[in-house]
């Protein structure tokens, strides 16, 4: 897949087990699009990362990636 969003994620994320969740105080962006998660209105209030929180991926991306990259989500 030629996607502008995709920069080697698979060395780190494929097959990787995700949780869905909020963005807490956390400044961070998702792996893929940059898209910014933080308590902040204007900023995305949850999404899907590993469970050290170093990884994250927005609703749309996780969308986008999921069977490309076999994700396993747990709750």
């Amino acid at each position: 897949m030629d996607d502008w969003r995709l920069n080697g994620q698979k060395a780190y994320l494929f097959r990787a087990i995700l949780f869905k969740t909020p963005s807490y105080e956390l400044h961070t962006h998702c792996d893929f699009c940059w898209a910014k998660f933080s308590t902040a209105p204007e900023d995305l209030q949850w999404g899907y990362a590993t469970a050290d929180l170093v990884h994250w991926v927005c609703e749309d991306c996780y969308n986008d990636f999921k069977d490309e990259f076999e994700w396993k989500v747990e709750l």
